[in-house]
């Protein structure tokens, strides 16, 4: 019988799930939904659709991987690991060689040094919504009344990126309320608050002497904003990429993680 191989990440805005197959050489299945109170019945509607979508029963999964903020919370988890490791080794999948990933989520924002898929070194911000996708979210789509798909494009626009002075959402929402009514365009404003974010992210990295070592793959629902990862290579000066599916590589890596332990434990 083919074994099947799931992983589901469950984080603090959305709950993802992918089936590999039984060599984790290949996603057969995933998907995405909004994480829900009850952090277990998230990952297991996110684990229902990816078997769904695999076209397979539950029956056929080996394993189940769980990681994210609510790993510990999933009930049908067979072996249970931190996001940052399976980061690394789920963008390794992807994007084989990477030495840096830059993850931002929802709520959370991670530079990670990796070699191999092993992670060598990290910082994480989890404190302050400066420089996580829920700042650049809330500043550009509420303020600027536009939906959230529109930003990307809208940021590729920008002429004369504005300068936030604030990193505070509270602060910052005020600047940017004052540049509209003196006439400030909103693709600049949108590409401000996106260089805002993302100095932020590499302001925190550098505290930490992380370097930046190419190659360089952004991944999160933040990467899905199409002048995101152009707006980082500005920044930094060297080559930013992103991969197809950029919210899935914990996913992916618990799942591999999950097969490493099946393999063990069938011995």
């Amino acid at each position: 019988m083919v074994a099947y191989f799931a992983g589901v990440d469950i984080g603090s805005t959305t709950s993802k799930a992918v089936i590999l197959n039984e060599s984790c050489t290949k996603i057969v299945g995933s998907s995405v939904v909004d994480t829900m109170f009850d952090r277990n019945e998230s990952g297991e509607e996110a684990l229902s659709r990816a078997v769904e979508a695999a076209g397979i029963s539950r029956e056929e999964v080996a394993y189940v991987g769980a990681t994210g903020y609510g790993r510990r919370s999933f009930l049908a988890a067979d072996v249970v690991s931190p996001e940052v490791i399976c980061h690394g080794t789920g963008t390794e999948f992807f994007a084989p060689g990477v030495r840096t990933i830059i993850d931002v989520g929802g709520q959370d924002s991670k530079v990670i040094e990796c070699r191999n898929g092993s992670v060598e070194r990290f910082e994480m911000n989890d404190k302050c919504a400066a420089g996580t996708g829920r700042f650049f979210e809330v500043l550009s789509s509420r303020l600027l009344k536009i939906p959230m798909e529109e930003l990307g494009p809208l940021a590729l626009q920008s002429t004369d990126p504005i300068r936030l002075s604030s990193v505070c959402t509270i602060f910052a929402e005020s600047e940017i309320v004052s540049l509209l009514s003196q006439g400030s365009s909103p693709a600049d404003i949108c590409k401000g608050i996106l260089m805002s974010t993302e100095k932020r992210i590499i302001q925190l990295a550098r505290q930490s002497s992380l370097e930046f070592y190419e190659p360089i793959v952004l991944t999160g629902g933040f990467a899905r904003n199409c002048a995101a990862a152009s707006t980082f290579s500005e920044l930094l000066g060297k080559e930013v990429s992103t991969i197809d599916y950029p919210q899935l590589p914990a996913a992916v890596g618990v799942a591999v993680i999950a097969k490493h332990k099946y393999d063990k434990d069938s011995r």
